[in-house]
Formats: structure tokens, sequence, C-alpha cells
């Protein structure tokens, strides 16, 4: 047993992957360190086809492991589950680089499992796996065109930095997670501070060229260590077969393909292919058994029909240009009892957007590697069977809908008001009603619409677009706002988010090798424009938040008091702010900074509660007068409580303007009387004057 080490720098830190002594029964298997986070990455094939399946088996899975941070995790099992939503993130990050460069044919099932073994807090054990995923692949024996490498790059005060700490992601003003062969840019996912497009540019080039280095690492791998890989069964294509299907088809598929109604579109493919096969068993009865290769032939014909019209005549499926954008409708308000909603619909996607607030209770609690986390603001993505016109089961989130609600929650919380300013928590939901193109960035202008129709304060309004493109040698086509259809048969599926001064979210992937600078920044600005046009669109129907909250909402009051205030707050046991939310009704709630939030659907009661609150841990003001009761008799004076819980002493010198003999000639316990404070010593002691009240009311 030996274990083969391969270091290279990686942006700010060192990147060493290992092999060669754990996991020998996988396929290939590859300890990736950076500082001290840790990420075991395996890849396993099956030997055999899976039968009946016409794309590429492949899983990928990140695991996070809570011995990895010294944690026990939580619950009653005490043990890891089922994926989280983070770690399922991180799949998604690991698979979107990795599934283009397997064989297309390939139907051997391929498992990659990342496994987090050790997290030091400031490496992201994300970026090993991505790494991984692609070193254990390179070194098995499953065919391979990587391979590929990927990292972090955030822009902080102005400077861009390769794989920031979670510290300096914080406060970065653009972070993107990029993937990318030795030629190529092949992902790009992550968030900004409305950055602007040269800036998202220069961040993706920076990148690249971090990235270089870790693809000559891996190759180095190979070279010594890697397996030699299984043959791929290349397809082969019975050209007169082929040419015949072209004949037959040709002027149906193209009628077909220019119906602009998708399901109307749909049948009409389906009804020339099937015209297509029809004809050809009706020739010759064999070509029966023959039908899927047939189909094969036809797709890959329709795909030429689409990528020539838009390359050689600039039309696109629905005949639009390459840069125009469906007709756009935004209604508001459309639900009674929702604090906030939205239909946002473009061409036949459409999207229903709400928004619930809620108290500090009510905040999502996440428990992960970085301790205990309380998040306020959640956006949850739902894309039912119907939106399609399908019949499914309905089961859980999947990952697809967790991938894209995680996308449009990070394009619109850039505009969300601070949270110390407005202390709600805020939960968007996106409903899918109709989909045919982008219903995630649907959703994020669904979102931005019924935040305003809420009265949520937002600092602007936000948009999505969709982006394609369409690649044949020299010639390019940039398409906005895509169909699925040219999702499918394009080379670029790339997702901007923005407000009208810059990009909050972005998310690209490219089938195509080569994407050039200028490429990148022509995408950009048509996606910078197609994002105006639509923020035009939106801006008609809602163009800032409602002056006041949903009356159906809770309302909040946020007050502030001392630290050693919160107990008179609390009282014995909790027993006063029971007391006060028994009599007022309000949800209360009290951080040891001294923060107290006050909830209730009733704004008066809210109102009472605050009033009971600053009665409380109202501090004694010197000059101020107060009426106080007697609680004390001494001989040397009177103690009186002129605020809950708080007395002062009313020395006998004080009690009149005339000489007192006896505190009890003038006051008994019980009595109300006004005093005025006229000093606080440094122990907190307060002398009051009933003499002084007397004057000042009497006018003298």
């Amino acid at each position: 047993m030996s274990a083969h080490k391969f270091t290279a720098q990686f942006g700010t830190t060192e990147i060493t992957l290992e092999t060669g002594w754990l996991a020998k029964q996988a396929g290939g298997a590859v300890m990736v360190t950076m500082g001290e986070t840790a990420v075991l990455v395996t890849c396993t094939g099956s030997g055999s086809a899976r039968t009946g399946v016409d794309f590429l088996p492949l899983t990928c899975d990140y695991v996070e492991k809570q011995y990895a941070a010294g944690k026990i995790p939580g619950g009653y099992f005490k043990r890891e589950g089922r994926l989280a939503t983070w770690e399922i993130l991180s799949s998604r990050l690991m698979d979107r680089p990795m599934r283009p460069l397997f064989p297309k044919n390939w139907r051997k099932e391929i498992q990659l499992i990342a496994t987090v073994v050790s997290f030091d807090k400031v490496n992201d054990p994300a970026i090993c796996a991505m790494v991984g995923a692609s070193a254990a692949t390179a070194i098995s024996d499953i065919p391979f065109a990587g391979p590929v490498a990927s990292c972090k790059v955030a822009l902080v005060h102005g400077e861009i930095v390769v794989n920031p700490t979670f510290a300096q992601v914080a406060a970065a003003e653009l972070s993107l997670i990029v993937a990318a062969t030795a030629d190529a840019v092949t992902m790009v996912e992550g968030e900004a501070k409305e950055a602007s497009e040269e800036q998202v540019i220069d961040a993706i080039i920076a990148a690249h060229e971090a990235i270089k280095p870790i693809i000559a690492l891996q190759n180095e791998m190979v070279a010594k260590l890697g397996k030699a890989k299984q043959a791929v069964d290349e397809p082969k294509t019975d050209l007169d077969l082929f040419h015949r299907v072209i004949d037959l088809s040709l002027d149906d598929l193209a009628d077909a393909l220019a119906v602009a109604d998708k399901k109307l579109r749909s049948k009409a493919i389906k009804k020339a292919t099937q015209a297509t096969i029809g004809m050809l068993v009706s020739e010759d009865p064999s070509m029966a058994e023959r039908s899927a290769e047939i189909s094969g032939y036809l797709h890959r014909i329709q795909k030429d029909i689409v990528r020539t019209q838009v390359i050689e005549e600039g039309v696109r499926i629905d005949g639009r240009a390459p840069a125009d954008i469906r007709k756009i409708v935004c209604q508001v308000g459309v639900l009674p009892r929702t604090h906030g909603s939205a239909v946002f619909t473009r061409g036949e996607t459409q999207c229903l957007g709400t928004v619930t607030l809620g108290t500090r209770r009510d905040e999502q609690r996440i428990d992960n590697l970085h301790g205990d986390v309380f998040v306020p603001f959640m956006l949850h993505y739902n894309f039912p069977p119907f939106c399609t016109g399908e019949v499914k089961f309905l089961r859980g989130s999947s990952r697809r809908e967790i991938g894209h609600g995680n996308l449009a929650q990070r394009g619109v919380q850039v505009i969300l008001p601070a949270h110390d300013d407005f202390s709600y928590t805020l939960r968007i939901v996106g409903e899918v009603l109709e989909s045919n193109g982008s219903s995630s960035m649907a959703t994020v202008c669904a979102s931005s619409l019924a935040l305003m129709d809420a009265g949520v304060p937002v600092k602007k309004a936000v948009a999505g677009i969709a982006m394609g493109l369409i690649q044949e040698d020299d010639k390019v086509a940039i398409l906005s706002d895509i169909l699925g259809d040219e999702d499918h048969l394009g080379d670029m599926d790339f997702k901007v988010v923005g407000t009208e001064e810059g990009i909050t979210a972005i998310q690209m992937d490219i089938k195509v090798k080569g994407l050039s600078r200028q490429i990148l920044r022509d995408a950009l600005e048509q996606a910078r424009l197609g994002r105006l046009h639509i923020l035009g669109e939106m801006a008609k129907s809602l163009s800032q938040a409602r002056d006041d909250l949903s009356k159906y909402a809770p309302r909040i009051i946020t007050t502030w008091v001392k630290p050693d205030k919160i107990r008179d707050i609390i009282g014995p046991g909790g027993k006063t702010i029971r007391g006060i939310t028994e009599q007022t009704g309000c949800s209360i709630d009290v951080d040891d900074t001294g923060k107290v939030t006050i909830a209730s659907p009733d704004s008066e009661a809210a109102d009472a509660a605050k009033k009971i609150i600053e009665g409380l841990t109202e501090e004694p003001e010197v000059g101020r007068i107060y009426f106080g009761t007697v609680r004390k008799i001494m001989e040397f004076g009177a103690f009186v409580e002129i605020l809950p819980g708080t007395d002062g002493l009313v020395h006998i010198s004080e009690l009149a303007n005339e000489r007192v003999n006896k505190v009890e000639d003038v006051l008994s316990e019980g009595d109300e009387v006004y005093v005025k404070c006229i000093g606080v010593d440094r122990q907190g002691k307060i002398r009051l004057s009933r003499r002084e009240a007397l004057n000042e009311q009497a006018g003298t």
C-alpha cells in the first residue's frame, strides 16, 4: 500500500491530490486537501449497461460528515440522514461540469461520491469535491474527456481573489464558482452585489487561469497512475437510411418547427415523426425494429433545422429575432389573503409568486459544518407536473427545484432591506404554473413584484433572463429569453439576474469549446438590454413597494433596552414576559444585545406591549417629574416608586417648603405623589424632591 501525492499552488492556498491508500476497490479514489479541509472523492462504474435508458446514468452525491468539524449530529438518531439542501447544491456543482465530458451514448451507471471528512471553516469543501470528481474519474477506467477543475473567485474591495476564505466571500462584491477544462470555461455559478458585466468577465477569466495548473496536476496523476479506459462503442450511422429519413421528413419537420405554440408544435413534430417511421415500415417491415434508430436521426434533423435557421436567417423556432423577448404580462395582488402575491407571464412561461412575513421564530435553523445558523429569508421553487402538461407522482423537492430556487434566492436577496431595519422573516414561494423556458427567471420576476405588493421596502426591482447560444464555426447567434427547445438544442444556457444597475446572480453551462471574451461580453450585454426591457414591463404593474404592509401581515416593532434591563422584561422564571404576552396577545423576543422584537397582527396591541416594556426598562431622568407611589416610610424620608421596580428616596428635607418634623405628617405608605428627580449618583441611587415638584406645578 503506497500513497501518491500531487501538490500545486491554487490561488491563496495549496491543493493536494492523494491516491493509492484509501478506498482502493472504487474505480478511482482521490483525497483532495486544501488547508485542513479534506474530501474523499470516489468514482465507480457498473459493469453492464442499463437497458431501456436513453441518457447518461450519472449520479453525483456530496456528503458532509459532522465529525469533519468535530460535531455530533443533532436530532433523535444522532447520525447523518438524507442529503440536506446545501449538500444537494454541491452535488449539482459536481454534476454539471462532469456530465458533458462522458461519451453521449454511455449507458453504464457511474457514481461519484464526495465525502467531507475534515473541515477547517476556511477552505470550501465543495471546491475540493469538484476537483476530486474529475481526478477520481480521470484515473479510473471510465471514458472521460477531462480533466476539468473548479475554483471559487471573488472580487473583494476591488481585488480579484482566487479561492477566497468564507470571511472574504461574505465581504465580496462578487463571488463565482467557475469550472473549466484546459481549453474552455464550462460552468459558472455565483452571485454579486450589482456587479458590472466587465467585472464578471474579468473574474471568469482569472478563474480559468488559476484552474489550468490544477488541470496539469491531474494530467500528471493520470500519466503516472491512470488505468486503461474502457472501449466506447461509437454509434454508427446508416447513411442510406439517414438520407432516406431526410428525404421523407425534412419538409414536414420544418413546417412543424415553425409552429409557435409549444403544445401544437410538439404534436406536429410527433405527427411528422410517426409519419416518417410509418412510411419506412410500409416500405420495409423490418424497419419497425429500428424505430429508435430512426427517431435518433429525426432528432438530429430537427436540431440541424433549428440551428441552421437561426444562424443563416436569424429566425427562431417561434419566429422571433435573436434578441426579441416574448410578450410579458404582470399582475399583482392576485390572492386576497396572502401578504403579497404576483403572477408573471412571459410567453408560455408563468409563475405565481407569494410572500409571507413572519417573526424571528419563523427563521430557518440550519445545522451544518459551520454550526447553527438562522436564516431569515427563504425562497422555495416548485415545478409541478401540470406546468408542462405532464402526469407524474408528486414527490419531495427534486434536485432541479432546489437548484433553481437557490439561484432565484441569491438573485433576489440583494434587494432586500437590512434585517436590522426590517425585522421580518421572509418566505417567498414560486409556483411554476406554465413552463416553456426559464421558469427560474420568471420566479425572480414574480418574487420581485410580490415583495413590492407585500409592502416590503425593497431597494429596487430585480429581474432575470435566460440566454442561449448557437455557434457553428465562426458564426454565432446569441438568443435572448430562450425556449425549452432552444435550451436543449443550443450550445449554452446562460441565466442572468440583476437590477438596472448590475448583476446579482448568474448561472452558466456551456457546451462549446473556446467561448471567447468577446462572445461573453456580447452575451452579457444582450442579457443586460433584455433585463432592462423586462424591468420596464414589470414597472407598468408596480414600480415600487406599497406604502403599507398587508392587513393580514404581523406588525413588528423593534426597540432597544440596556442588556442589564433584560431581566426586568423576562422576570423571575419568565413570569413578566409571559404576562405581557397574555395581556396583549403579542409575540415578544429578546436577544442578548438588548434588541426587543414585538410582533402582532394588531398594531394597537403591539404599541401597548411596547409601552409596557418601555415602562419596565425606563431609566429615571434628572429634572423630570414623576407621579409615583410611596412604598416605604423611613425616619429620614420616604421611598417612592417612580417606575415599575424603580424606587427613589425623598429626603425629609425635600418633602415640603416648610420644615417637616415627621415623615408620617406628610405621607403614608400607598400615597400617590408628584416628585421630581433631582439626581442619580454613581451607584444608581435616585434622589427625589416632592417640594420642587409642588413648586414647579404651582409655577413658583
